[in-house]
């Protein structure tokens, strides 16, 4: 081997030793809560026209740093648009990103609003996705404390319920703990029907003398949605059929989220690692 292939070589595997020691050493000192869900956990739209944030998990862990005797936290978002148990599982996404986590102390999981609309014979299969996840999750990481979470008021009211109640059966039987957003969330939602949801419109249902003027509001999606997180465009559009119906949360709902995850993670988080 010549001289300069010895250096690199060199080079290349301290790099490789770094990266890993960077990787084992990001949980020590810190608490780690990881969250594993859909759409309602990932924030798609908000991080692609607000990616400066804070996004869902930095609000948790600012929130979190606020309880001065609390140790510091590491949230990290595995939340991904459109899945549901059985996608998570089948793709190998669990298997990649999630099983080998150093040092989980706390996974929050919502799941239950794309298994109900794709998941085949849901009422009895969401129950045995979920005993599945969850009992991969204690096998990988027997120290996390994990906690399943009901969803948000998306669906109607008889929906959501039927789900939760799906939710709160799946945490009794595992013996897990249950975090109900759910009434947070709809207690919000009264100052406001749609003061935590975005706006995403389709462009061609926008009147053709006010498409120009929609234009920096575009996505670039084909066909193109007009998308914004606030109640901008309110006043010229409200009236439109459909405006309001996409649920999924703004910025002000992922405080929400985020405010009431926080909330329920103190006491929890002081029990395990404050020292009385």
């Amino acid at each position: 081997m010549h001289f300069r292939q010895f250096v690199l070589l060199i080079a290349v595997t301290g790099l490789i030793v770094l990266a890993a020691d960077r990787v084992q050493a990001e949980h020590e000192g810190k608490v780690q809560i990881l969250l594993l869900g859909d759409s309602t956990t990932e924030a798609s739209i908000p991080k692609k026209l607000l990616p400066q944030g804070p996004q869902l998990e930095d609000v948790i862990r600012q929130l979190l740093a606020a309880e001065k005797d609390l140790p510091p936290t590491n949230v990290m978002n595995l939340g991904l648009s459109g899945e549901y148990i059985r996608r998570l599982l089948d793709s190998e996404r669990y298997d990649r990103l999630a099983s080998k986590l150093p040092g989980l102390d706390f996974v929050l999981i919502r799941y239950g609003l794309n298994d109900n609309a794709r998941r085949e014979n849901f009422a009895e299969n969401f129950p045995k996705d979920y005993h599945e996840l969850i009992n991969r999750l204690k096998t990988d990481h027997p120290r996390a404390t994990i906690i399943v979470t009901t969803v948000i008021p998306y669906l109607d009211e008889a929906t959501s319920q039927r789900l939760n109640d799906l939710n709160r059966q799946v945490a009794k039987a595992e013996n897990v703990r249950l975090f109900d957003i759910y009434p947070r969330y709809a207690e919000e939602l009264k100052r406001g029907p749609d003061m935590l949801n975005y706006r995403r419109y389709p462009l061609e249902k926008i009147p053709e003398n006010r498409r120009e003027f929609v234009k920096p509001y575009l996505s670039a999606d084909n066909p193109p949605l007009v998308e914004v997180l606030d109640n901008r465009l309110d006043v010229h559009f409200g009236h439109l059929p459909g405006w309001y119906s996409d649920r999924h949360p703004n910025h002000a709902g992922y405080h929400v989220i985020g405010d009431e995850t926080a909330k329920y993670l103190t006491p929890l988080i002081r029990e395990k690692f404050v020292k009385p």
